[in-house]
């Protein structure tokens, strides 16, 4: 067993962010990619993000109100490896957004993140 100094838990989630920042997304979005990801958030994200990927889902944590995946603002990060770690590792500290490594693989998350990507709104210059 190992004991750790408080605050060291905080410091090693904010390190993988700061890491998960610097991931680039391997998976080309082509078509086939965007189109795999779409499926597969149909079928594990709409739950709880909405069919529309808007934070409607009727399955969402009681009381709480999933992100918009399809606006401009990412609270939990916005880059490609920010978005997977959410997606691999799920979101803590109570973790409502649950993991879903154990569900898909490394290139399918890869794929949701293309999808988001396509859906989301433009920003400008």
């Amino acid at each position: 067993m190992f004991q750790v100094a408080a605050g060291t838990a905080v410091a090693i989630t904010l390190a993988s962010l700061v890491l998960a920042s610097e991931v680039t997304n391997p998976v080309p979005p082509t078509p086939k990619s965007i189109e795999t990801g779409r499926q597969l958030f149909q079928k594990y994200c709409k739950a709880c993000h909405g069919e529309d990927a808007t934070g409607n889902g009727p399955q969402a944590p009681k009381d709480l109100h999933p992100p918009n995946l399809t606006d401009a603002e990412w609270k939990y990060g916005a880059t490609d490896g920010e978005i997977f770690t959410n997606i691999h590792d799920g979101i803590g500290p109570k973790f409502d957004m649950k993991s879903w490594k154990s569900r898909m693989t490394d290139a399918e998350i890869w794929s949701v993140v293309n999808y988001l990507r396509s859906i989301a709104v433009k920003s400008n210059p």
